[in-house]
């Protein structure tokens, strides 16, 4: 059982820049999979991002390549994710998702573990 709980949110204007993270409890954190998802009022969820169990693959959606950076640090058990150049398209709820092992997934199905969100709102 992994617990999930996001933070670094907030409100900041285009071309901006936040830092959201997603501190894990449980064990074995450095064997999950790690990605982060969002989703906006009345749109469905969509990937952004994910980061493999080593740390080693990293996999984006095409709308935030180049603006978003997925990293993670297993001794303090947290994922991060940097957001540069912030659009107003990228406002949205940010959830963070964990499953054991593997690489490369950007379903919402294929995550098993999911956190309560965090606030990103971009102003023009």
């Amino acid at each position: 059982q992994v617990q999930l709980v996001e933070s670094g949110g907030g409100l900041v204007q285009a071309g901006g820049s936040l830092r959201l993270s997603c501190a894990a409890s449980g064990r074995a954190f450095s064997s999950y999979a790690m990605g982060w998802f969002r989703q906006a009022p009345g749109k469905q969820r969509e990937f952004v991002a994910h980061i493999s169990w080593t740390g080693g693959y990293t996999y984006y959606a095409d709308s935030v390549k180049g603006r978003f950076t997925i990293s993670r640090d297993n001794a303090k058990n947290t994922v991060y994710l940097q957001m540069n150049n912030l659009k107003p398209e990228d406002t949205a709820v940010y959830y963070c998702t964990a499953r054991p092992y593997g690489l490369g997934y950007s379903r919402p199905a294929e995550y098993d573990y999911w956190g309560q969100g965090t606030q990103v709102t971009v102003s023009s």
